[in-house]
């Protein structure tokens, strides 16, 4: 079977210009296009939170990266494309689901993602306090101390402070419940006030 190439998908879908006037039809058209012809990396759509406007990019693994609009998201289109594939295109595909789930989490109804990550964009020590993070229940957190510990290095607490603030899929893997012992946020990718909404949220709701 010939798969086809980016530039035969744009061609066939273009030609004959004069008639194709549904941009968001044929960006449609385009990514299914991809996707049958295994040219589709990355996955990505935006969507409208109490946190702000968030981007959701996703690989056929898994979630890959949730960006708030502060982070500008052309920026991180960039960056993906640069870390993971150049393949990028708007698509449905593996992120529908995690814009249903978010809006059900913001609206206090679901404690637990039912979704697949891509860690991919962490490596090392930075990945294992990621994969711990998913661990910290809804309602509760821990010290950026108690997170060293249990990615397997208890001195390294300023590279789990780290690991966290540079988390690239925050909100489902959850590094706002990570706290300093003193009770202070620290840094936060969404800024503190959308971390503290996010803590005040989920204290109210109950674990």
């Amino acid at each position: 079977m010939n798969v086809p190439t980016d530039r035969q998908i744009v061609d066939d879908l273009t030609a004959g210009a004069g008639t194709v006037t549904d941009l968001a039809g044929l960006q449609a058209r385009l990514a299914e296009r991809a996707a049958a012809g295994g040219l589709l990396d990355v996955a990505y759509r935006t969507t409208d939170s109490p946190a702000g406007r968030l981007l959701l990019a996703a690989t056929p693994v898994g979630l890959v990266r949730v960006a708030f609009e502060l982070e500008d998201h052309d920026a991180v289109l960039e960056e993906l494309a640069g870390a993971v594939s150049p393949r990028i295109l708007r698509s449905p595909r593996g992120v529908d689901d995690v814009a249903r789930q978010l809006d059900e989490y913001f609206a206090g109804r679901r404690k637990v993602f039912e979704l697949a990550v891509d860690l991919q964009l962490a490596r090392g020590f930075r990945r294992a306090v990621l994969e711990h993070l998913c661990n910290i229940p809804y309602g509760t957190t821990e010290s950026y101390t108690t997170v060293a510990a249990a990615a397997g290095n208890p001195r390294a607490v300023r590279a789990a402070g780290s690991a966290c603030a540079t988390n690239p899929i925050p909100l489902v893997v959850p590094c706002h419940r990570v706290v300093r012992r003193d009770g202070t946020y620290g840094r936060y990718r969404g800024g503190p006030a959308v971390k503290h909404a996010l803590l005040t949220m989920e204290a109210g709701a109950g674990a």
